[in-house]
Parts: C-alpha cells; sequence; structure tokens
C-alpha cells in the first residue's frame, strides 16, 4: 500500500509499506476514505516534536478519519463489512486506574494515531483499529463529516468540561478548526453572549456566519476592551483555542472573578506563563482539556440529527497524492485556510 511519511523537517514522501494485518481477533482493517490535516500533525511537519514527542523518521503522521471497513477479526461485534466509519484515534488498554476511573483519553498506556512512540498515523491507503475505536455512522453522515467527528469531539468535550453555558457570556480565542469546533458546541447550550478572534480575517467571517455577538483581530484591536465595553462584568469562560502566550494573558484579563479558563490550544513552546497576581485575586479556575473523552458517538449523534453542521469548516480538499501541498498550505496559514482535507 502506499503511505506518506515524513521524512525530514517538511519533508514528506510517498513510499510503498506492506498493508498492515489483523493482530488480535477484534481488530479491524480499514480502508481509508478522508483524512483532515490537523494543527497538532503541522508541529510535527513544521518542528518535528510537540514537547516531548519527538518524530523518529520515517513516521506518518494523521489522527483524523473516516474509512470503509475491508476486514473484521472474529470477535468484531460493533462494526461489519462494508461499513462507513469515523475513527476515534485514542487506543486505550482499559485496564489501568485511568481507565477504570472513565479516564480513557489519559490511559496509562495510550496509543494515539500519529504520535512518536506510540502509533503510525492514518495518512496510508489502509489501516489497522481496534473495533471499539470504530463508529458506524448513519445515513445522513457523510464521509467527510465523519473525519470532522474528531475535532468535534475535542470542542463537544472542551465545552461539556467548562461549566453550563445557558445565559453565560464566553469567549473563544483562536478560530481554527478547534475553535470553531468550540463555537458549534458551545452554541448547542445556548450562551448568552459569543466573543470570538483570530488573526485571519475569513476564518472571523465564518465565525460570524453562525450569528455569534463580536468578532476581533488581535492585531487590529484591544481585545480586552473592546470587549470589555460589551460585557462589563466580563466573561464566565473563555476558551483558549490557540495556545499562543498573547490570548492566554487576553483571556485572563476578560475573566470575570471565578470565571474559568478553558486551555485546548497546543502551544509552540513549552512553557506559558501566567501573572499570578491576576489569577489569584480573580480566583480563576484552569482548565487543561485534553483531545475528547466518550464525546465521538455523541458527535456523530449531533451530525445525524443536522444539530452539528460543520461542512463550512472545510475549505480546502486535496487528492492523497497532493498531502505535501495540504500540509504546506496549512502550515502557511495561506489562502483563508481553516481546514484541508485529504481524500483517497
Amino acid at each position: 500500500m502506499k503511505a506518506m511519511m515524513l521524512t525530514g523537517i517538511r519533508k514528506m514522501q510517498m513510499r510503498e509499506v506492506r498493508i498492515p494485518s489483523l493482530r488480535t481477533p477484534t481488530d479491524v482493517l480499514l480502508k481509508l476514505a478522508v483524512v483532515g490535516v490537523c494543527g497538532s500533525d503541522i508541529h510535527y511537519y513544521t518542528k518535528g516534536r510537540i514537547g516531548s514527542q519527538v518524530v523518529r523518521y520515517p513516521f506518518i503522521v494523521g489522527h483524523e478519519c473516516s474509512a470503509v471497513v475491508l476486514k473484521i477479526g472474529r470477535k468484531v461485534s460493533r462494526v461489519k463489512l462494508g461499513d462507513r466509519v469515523a475513527v476515534e484515534p485514542a487506543m486505550a488498554c482499559g485496564q489501568c486506574d485511568q481507565c477504570r476511573a472513565g479516564r480513557p483519553h489519559t490511559c496509562r498506556v495510550l496509543r494515539f494515531l500519529g504520535c512518536p512512540r506510540q502509533a503510525e498515523g492514518c495518512l496510508s491507503e489502509y489501516l489497522v483499529m481496534p473495533h471499539e475505536c470504530c463508529y458506524p455512522v448513519g445515513p445522513r453522515t457523510t464521509l467527510e463529516q465523519a473525519a470532522l467527528s474528531e475535532p468535534l469531539g475535542i470542542g463537544l468535550y472542551a465545552v461539556r468540561q467548562s461549566i453550563p453555558l445557558k445565559n453565560k457570556a464566553i469567549a473563544i480565542l483562536g478560530c481554527g478548526p478547534i475553535g470553531l469546533s468550540v463555537l458549534l458546541c458551545a452554541r448547542l447550550q445556548k450562551p448568552k453572549a459569543v466573543f470570538v478572534t483570530d488573526k485571519i480575517d475569513r476564518r472571523l467571517a465564518w465565525a460570524r456566519s453562525t450569528g455569534i455577538n463580536w468578532t476581533g483581530h488581535p492585531n487590529k484591536v484591544n481585545v480586552a476592551r473592546a470587549i470589555g465595553k460589551r460585557e462589563p462584568m466580563l466573561l464566565d469562560v473563555v476558551f483558549e483555542c490557540c495556545g499562543e502566550q498573547e490570548a492566554i494573558d487576553q483571556a485572563v484579563d476578560l475573566l470575570k472573578p471565578g470565571g474559568k479558563l478553558m486551555l485546548i490550544g497546543i502551544p509552540s513552546v513549552e512553557r506559558v506563563s501566567f501573572v499570578m497576581d491576576r489569577i489569584r485575586r480573580k480566583e480563576i479556575t484552569i482548565q487543561n482539556v485534553r483531545r475528547q473523552c466518550a464525546c465521538v458517538q455523541p458527535t456523530l449523534d449531533f451530525i445525524e440529527r443536522k444539530q452539528l453542521r460543520p461542512d463550512f469548516m472545510v475549505t480546502h480538499r486535496f487528492p492523497f497524492s497532493r498531502t505535501k501541498e495540504a500540509f504546506d498550505l496549512v502550515a502557511g496559514y495561506r489562502d483563508g485556510v481553516v481546514k484541508a482535507m485529504i481524500h483517497f
């Protein structure tokens, strides 16, 4: 089969590799259909690492995907041949203290698609996954939407980890795919006011199209002052979705006493900082968000019922052979890109 492999910083090659085989009775062989290009994939492409996770070349990245079931092990019960599925990229052991506590996303021996020293990614023609990670999609859900369920699941989990948002004032700082996923999921709870920032005008236009209260470019407007004029008592929750120190500082300024800061964006640096006097005096709660937890199926249900309509997020589509073009586009934030998708 063909696989698109990282071979160095900003280097990628299509190579021929062996088709994976079923290793256990609960494994499923998948034929890939659609893969989304994620910001974490771009970190590996441009930096070769995310924190302590360092790429050893050659390596296959990619973890947002949908596929069709080609072969199943004798104990597979969740899917059948020919099913269209969304793939949960996190493979938990099911036995450790974290899994038993209902936290499979922080499993002690978690394996995650496209994560160095854990598992090769999904930018290949075929993939083997445990059947627990394969979610059949309904007839009204497209394979592209099924692939989008991965970032949307993160958005749904972030919203669920915050506070009930009905009649609350919130901000989303960073309006890329994760920020937009948070926005779509937050709106399901009918917040009182939603404020969004980003440095790409096209992304702000997409956010405005959902009917939110205000958008702003942080290089063109004083975000804290502009939002403070509209919400003098400040905000209940801020979702930081870009991993930038500037946005973290803005979030602290925007939050009311007792507010909650949701850290979702992955920084490109090892350390970020807080002005302790500000977060202490306001008694701000800081909540990190680690991927998604038990949110794939509910996300797919929302998509199937048309309560989540994520199609507008897809701004660019590429065939598998042009994967490197997609990565260069996303890495350079070119052409107003929000989400680039690879089609097989």
